[in-house]
């Protein structure tokens, strides 16, 4: 039904943004592992809302509670159960779209397909969903570590303020100095600034994430229909609010470019390459060379600005939105991506193990 996400190392979440509790199950994932539960909780106060002035004012502690599956700060093989409850829910904010439905949101569409929709806060279709998959991420970021595996995530660009820098050239230790998450401190500032413009303004602004895997070896992804680059995409596109992915490119549009200058040249016989516009992937399976791919994230639809929509009998109205939201998603997405690539890198990771000869 669209509430789960792996093969092996499978997350399935549940909850509404108003409900009592948000959480999920994470099923599949190898017994024996130590836990650090301060960095799952980090990750999970990276993502909350609250930070700032520019973020939603909702405050929420977005404190994990494990029910199953973890016995003396262990892993134990079995499924791992978890709730994040809600705790400063203001549903009469929404009273507002009870009969009615905000442009760019999932409103319409949830009515739609089942006849019934829960309006407070966008129900199972707002963004407080993604917590969960940070609780998950962060586990899968522990066991991918203990492999040599380690996976960044940082804003790229603000509206048209870009980093024109390469991923390589960035410290990645400095993502987390500033509240825009961009490892670089000039650009952050601009960023902030563009933001708050935005806000005073009643308006949002979009931008991108661009994440990064270092360490992963070769022989990772399935040839055919779960390429795992493939696998990556559909992680990213199930976030909310982002409308496109790529990965590979290094600065060059490869769709115009001539091969002469995007093939990547092996070099030694552990596959890496001189180059690596393919992004660490070639046929569907990781190179040993790093991963790396960028998330486009649209502008929230939530604007404090009145706009024409229609209600549930289709009647034209004038709609004043109310509530509290983000002028700009995208720092508060930045644990929100790394989590869904370690997610994906991680079950392939378990996919993987099936195909050595024993």
């Amino acid at each position: 039904m669209g509430n789960s996400y792996g093969k092996i190392f499978r997350l399935t979440t549940f909850g509404e943004s108003h409900g009592i509790a948000i959480g999920g199950i994470i099923d599949g994932c190898p017994a024996g592992i130590i836990l650090n539960f301060e960095d799952i909780q980090l990750d999970l106060d990276f993502r909350k809302p609250g930070q700032n002035s520019r973020t939603s004012s909702r405050k929420e502690s977005d404190f994990v509670e494990f029910l199953s599956g973890i016995f003396e700060g262990k892993t134990t093989g079995t499924p791992i159960a978890f709730i994040i409850k809600n705790n400063d829910c203001k549903t009469e904010d929404y009273k507002y779209i009870k009969e009615s439905f905000r442009p760019s949101h999932a409103d319409f569409v949830y009515s739609a397909k089942y006849g019934i929709r829960d309006y407070r806060g966008g129900g199972r279709s707002s963004a407080r969903e993604t917590a969960c998959r940070v609780v998950a991420g962060a586990i899968a970021k522990q066991i991918l570590q203990k492999k040599g595996v380690k996976v960044f995530a940082y804003v790229n660009s603000v509206g048209d303020v870009r980093l024109n820098k390469k991923y390589k050239d960035l410290d990645f230790s400095t993502i987390f100095d500033n509240d825009v998450r961009c490892p670089d401190e000039a650009c952050a500032n601009i960023m902030a600034e563009t933001i708050n413009h935005v806000k005073i303004t009643g308006d949002t602004i979009g931008g991108e994430i661009t994440a990064v895997a270092k360490g992963v070896p070769a022989g990772w992804g399935e040839p055919v229909f779960d390429k795992l680059h493939a696998d990556i995409g559909k992680a990213m596109l199930s976030i909310n609010a982002v409308h496109a992915f790529k990965y590979g490119f290094d600065d060059k549009d490869i769709s115009s470019s001539k091969g002469s200058e995007v093939n990547d040249v092996i070099i030694n016989k552990k596959g890496t390459t001189k180059s690596n516009f393919s992004g660490g992937i070639q046929g569907g399976i990781s190179n040993g060379n790093d991963i790396y791919c960028t998330v486009f994230f649209k502008p929230v639809a939530t604007i404090m600005k009145d706009q024409k929509s229609v209600n549930v009998d289709g009647s034209v109205i004038n709609l004043k939105p109310r509530g509290r939201h983000d002028s700009c998603v995208v720092p508060r997405a930045v644990p929100i991506v790394s989590s869904m690539l370690s997610i994906t890198l991680l079950d392939h990771y378990l996919r993987s193990l099936k195909d050595k000869i024993l």
